[in-house]
């Protein structure tokens, strides 16, 4: 598994412990939900500034979401 998989993994895993669908959080991040999709499937890579923006807003550091060994807390 490529880290940009993992990353996704981890994107859905938080979605899901959140509660929210793709397209809430697609509106949270006004992104589209397709593109939410796209992410935790590791099709698409986020740039920085939505990587960070994932991180503030389910409170995690940048670090735990891209790197494998750093899990969620």
């Amino acid at each position: 598994m490529n880290q940009m998989q993992r990353f996704g993994e981890k994107l859905r895993a938080l979605r899901q412990r959140e509660g929210f669908t793709v397209r809430e959080l697609g509106a949270l991040l006004e992104v589209s939900g397709p593109y939410i999709v796209q992410m935790e499937s590791g099709q698409k890579i986020p740039n920085a500034a939505m990587i960070i923006k994932i991180a503030q807003l389910f409170k995690v550091s940048t670090d735990q979401l891209m790197f494998d060994h750093l899990e969620l807390g």
